[in-house]
């Protein structure tokens, strides 16, 4: 098994920590990038073991018949990985499509 980003994804991790340092959220930007590595290790290890539900049709503009798991980084926010998987030679590939958090998304879900 393993886990991959489509390059989009990719991008926003990047982006992710910018923001959440210019927002204020992090004192410096080293912290909000630690904290989006841990994000970012926590979904390669753990998405295959985690519970998973079909994601609703609101987000199939990102990939058909995904399926999404939940992340929870502290007591006001989980984020959520939305995923396709995959066979290919006997290995299941876990595609990570879309992320988003409880801010933003949670009324959809």
């Amino acid at each position: 098994m393993r886990v991959e980003f489509i390059p989009e994804v990719v991008d926003y991790f990047e982006e992710l920590a910018w923001v959440l340092h210019e927002e204020g959220y992090f004192g410096t930007y080293e912290f909000s990038k630690r904290y989006v590595d841990e994000l970012n290790d926590d979904i390669k290890t753990n998405l295959p073991t985690r519970q998973h539900k079909p994601a609703p049709k609101r987000f199939d503009k990102y990939g058909k018949g995904m399926k999404y798991a939940s992340f929870r980084k502290n007591r006001r926010t989980t984020w959520y990985a939305f995923f396709k998987t995959y066979h290919d030679k006997g290995e299941t590939i876990y595609l990570v499509r879309y992320m988003a958090n409880n801010h933003t998304i949670a009324q959809y879900l």
